[in-house]
């Protein structure tokens, strides 16, 4: 930590980093050397068309070592994690590296500590006008990734929290459409905006963690995103709608019939009641769709309506439901087509008094550090370099994470 050479180190670091630069080939040359590859291939269970070969170890070295220096003695002085928070060289193929390489928990890392300590580097990244070739390979880590690995979840959970603090990021991601996200698998959805194809997968996290894993830290920041994106969120797909209220349902029927402690059941509920309030509040015109599902699932709210943690924000909600209820009983429309109710719903919005919903604080998360917070990076990047580093180490003088 007394290095002088500390920045240049960092620098070069992060420079080979960025290049990705592929190892020698080793056809021809020395019959030994080819002999002594072959043999250390097959004592490191690897071989010429592993994906381990075919990225770039000295980059993946560089990675490694600059998150193992960033990130002990992180309560004193340390040249290496204030290089990196100053770093400006070369954004825009830092960038593209990055994205590229997304899938790699060590880059991960390095996004993170990019964005949550370098202010040039978050301001450069949330005024590029692609933030989908980052957002995208983000969520589709967060949806792919196994339970036994839910750090790089977790991770990628709070680089998007990070993200959800900008408004302008928030109301971007609703004007970018996506189309073929084939990696979605629960139904096929030819075209989605990154906004919504965002919510999809956080509430699916939600579900599937608060149901199953039953991690708190998952759970509260999926809902923290969606709450920071909800003053903004805009013309949602028909599908993200009704997903986002199913979630709720799950879990209304979830605390109906638990037993046990169900305070992280109602934390999730409360929030999420906050969130469609939000959008009702600020977006109503622009998300017909999602009044179509709440007219469609009203009875899932009537329990709510008299419980005391939850009826203040609720009353918003029922007021929007019983306004479009009466219209529609007015108009004495008998048909069944989603269409035609859908056209009256969109028609009626024209006419919603806005002033009429009760004025809540605005939803705003920001994601704090944890006190100590190299009691969780340093086990988890030394086990990364452990995994990653194609080193010997001995397991028994280090934590796993």
């Amino acid at each position: 930590m007394e290095c002088s050479q500390a920045e240049g180190l960092v620098r070069n670091l992060l420079s080979r980093y960025v290049e990705q630069a592929k190892p020698p080939p080793t056809t021809g040359g020395s019959l030994f050397i080819g002999l002594a590859s072959e043999l250390w291939n097959l004592l490191t269970f690897s071989s010429g068309t592993n994906e381990e070969t075919e990225t770039s170890s000295l980059a993946n070295q560089s990675a490694l070592l600059l998150l193992v220096l960033a990130n002990h003695c992180t309560t004193e002085h340390n040249p290496y994690r204030d290089t990196l928070a100053s770093y400006t060289d070369n954004m825009g193929n830092l960038f593209t590296t990055i994205c590229k390489t997304l899938k790699k928990e060590e880059t991960m890392l390095i996004l993170y500590h990019l964005l949550h300590r370098n202010s040039h580097f978050k301001t450069y990244l949330l005024a590029r006008s692609d933030i989908e070739l980052l957002v995208v390979p983000m969520l589709q880590t967060i949806y792919n990734t196994p339970e036994n690995n839910c750090h790089h979840m977790y991770m990628s959970l709070i680089i998007l929290l990070i993200l959800t603090e900008d408004n302008l990021f928030n109301k971007t991601i609703h004007s970018t459409m996506l189309k073929g996200v084939t990696w979605y698998t629960e139904r096929l959805i030819p075209e989605i905006s990154l906004g919504g194809l965002l919510i999809l997968v956080t509430s699916r996290t939600v579900q599937y963690n608060l149901l199953k894993m039953r991690d708190k830290y998952l759970h509260t920041n999926c809902l923290a995103a969606l709450a920071n994106m909800s003053a903004q969120f805009s013309n949602l797909h028909p599908y993200v709608c009704q997903r986002l209220i199913g979630l709720f349902e799950v879990l209304a029927k979830t605390h109906a019939r638990a037993n046990q402690e169900t305070s992280a059941i109602e934390e999730a509920l409360r929030i999420l009641l906050e969130v469609i309030n939000s959008c009702l509040t600020h977006q109503l015109l622009h998300n017909t769709d999602l009044v179509y599902t709440l007219l469609y699932k009203k009875e899932v709210f009537e329990p709510f309506r008299s419980h005391p943690a939850f009826q203040d924000i609720v009353q918003n909600i029922s007021m929007v439901i019983e306004y479009f209820t009466a219209r529609l009983v007015k108009s004495d429309i008998q048909s069944n087509d989603v269409e035609e109710v859908l056209g009256f719903v969109r028609h009626a919005a024209l006419q919603w008094p806005q002033d009429r919903l009760k004025k809540f604080p605005e939803l705003k998360f920001k994601y704090v550090e944890e006190e100590k917070p190299e009691e969780f990076f340093i086990p988890y990047v030394w086990t990364l370099v452990t995994q990653h580093s194609n080193l010997y180490w001995n397991p028994s003088l280090f934590k796993q994470c």
